[in-house]
């Protein structure tokens, strides 16, 4: 049996895996307690596990196990996932048989935190981006961080409809159309990224089959649109060259705003990330922009748009920041993996 603290875990995610439309991970956060034990390493792992909530375990044992089946590693795994309708009995057993036979691959994932690098979250970003364009009416240099695999640093290359309003490259491979649940945002102006640049603690390098791999196991395996909107923008971004750097977030920003050319915003973005850094890099990251606002000028504007969990964590915020003046402001709300829009500025 496993510690209640555990047990909280899993069945948290599964009802967070009901909301967010994927019944199947819903399913398997709420069997694989019951084939957890001692008799594996990985079940040891799981017993004895200490990290917080916020370390996603759950999410990393069900990545580990999407992933012996995309590799195509389990076929009997393969046989139980979708869109193969089974039974509890039918999907527990082949998960305790998985979880015996493949248990060093699994407790080796456990290692790592899940990275989904979700791009459906540019619909909620786009906008906000357009907002800086039109209030600054200069190009943009597009800072990132916890960039992942920096797919979202490609944004303006995706297709978006809006209600009756659509943006962006008709032909473009990523489309999206989050459900409006307020205005149509204004898409007026023009967006012009001069620079583009991201970091993350642990970057997924597309060009290793193995990292690709890891990135395509975290989308949940019953949300077929997501990998396919996920291998789309793999093959942007490869196109386009983007490369992530390995590097503490406060660090890379502070070296970024160094560097930073003239007559361009600089503009600070990132998603569904801030609540993993530690409060003293948040806190820094914080003074450098406030500390870079104050210096801003209209010829050397800067700019803070973020996508991050609201208060009550069932939905995100679209905030911005842009200096000079720099008054926060909300521009609206958002589903986490960007189903939905409630545009409000």
């Amino acid at each position: 049996m496993l510690p209640e603290g555990i047990l909280a875990q899993f069945d948290k995610q599964a009802r967070a895996c009901d909301a967010l439309g994927s019944p199947f991970t819903a399913r398997l956060c709420r069997l694989l307690p019951e084939c957890l034990d001692e008799g594996t390493a990985t079940g040891r792992a799981v017993v004895g596990w200490r990290e917080g909530e916020a370390a996603a375990l759950p999410l990393r044992l069900c990545g580990a196990l999407h992933r012996l089946v995309l590799a195509r590693e389990d076929d009997a795994l393969a046989s139980v996932y979708p869109p193969n309708p089974v039974d509890d009995g039918v999907l527990g057993a082949a998960l305790a048989r998985a979880l015996a036979q493949h248990d060093a691959a699994l407790l080796a994932a456990l290692d790592s935190p899940p990275q989904t690098n979700e791009v459906a979250r540019a619909s909620a970003l786009l906008p906000g981006l357009l907002t800086v364009a039109r209030e600054t009416q200069l190009p943009l240099t597009l800072v990132e961080i916890g960039s992942s695999a920096g797919l979202n640093l490609s944004l303006d290359g995706f297709h978006y409809t809006f209600g009756d309003a659509q943006w962006g490259d008709p032909a473009a491979g990523v489309r999206l159309a989050p459900e409006l649940r307020g205005p149509v945002p204004d898409l007026t102006g023009d967006l012009v990224v001069a620079g583009r640049r991201g970091c993350d603690i642990r970057p997924i390098e597309l060009s290793d089959p193995a990292q690709r791999l890891r990135l395509r196991s975290f989308v949940w395996a019953d949300q077929t649109a997501r990998l396919e909107r996920l291998d789309a923008a793999i093959a942007l971004a490869v196109k386009r060259g983007i490369a992530v750097e390995r590097q503490d977030a406060a660090n890379f920003v502070a070296g970024q705003l160094e560097t930073r050319p003239a007559e361009t915003v600089f503009c600070l973005m990132h998603s569904i990330m801030w609540q993993y850094m530690p409060q003293a890099t948040q806190a820094r990251i914080a003074g450098l922009m406030e500390q870079a606002g104050a210096a801003a000028t209209s010829d050397s504007p800067v700019a803070w748009l973020r996508l991050e969990p609201d208060a009550a964590g069932d939905a995100a915020v679209i905030t911005l920041d842009l200096w000079p003046g720099g008054t926060t402001r909300v521009l609206g709300r958002a589903d986490f993996h960007g189903r939905w829009l409630d545009w409000r500025s």
